[in-house]
């Protein structure tokens, strides 16, 4: 069985360090700006999509609603 004591002298306790130029990282940079971008219109156009069905959702209920409240008028109306 492992203490805590001997987790901390096996695992390294130093992380890989990259060097890269500037170009390659205005390149990446770039890269990133252009996934985020790409991910922020892809969220829009779901939530797009998503309030259209509903808001088409509300409005067929609505008719739904008015037609059915016609209906019970026009009934009480008779008696």
């Amino acid at each position: 069985m492992y203490s805590m004591f001997d987790l901390l002298f096996e695992t390294p306790s130093y992380c890989p360090v990259y060097v890269i130029s500037d170009s390659e990282m205005k390149k990446l940079k770039k890269t990133q700006h252009q996934e985020e971008l790409d991910e922020i219109n892809r969220q829009r156009k779901i939530l797009e999509d998503s309030f259209k069905a509903q808001l088409k959702h509300l409005e067929e209920r609505e008719k739904e609603i008015k037609k059915e409240l016609k209906v019970v008028s026009a009934a009480k109306n008779k008696q």
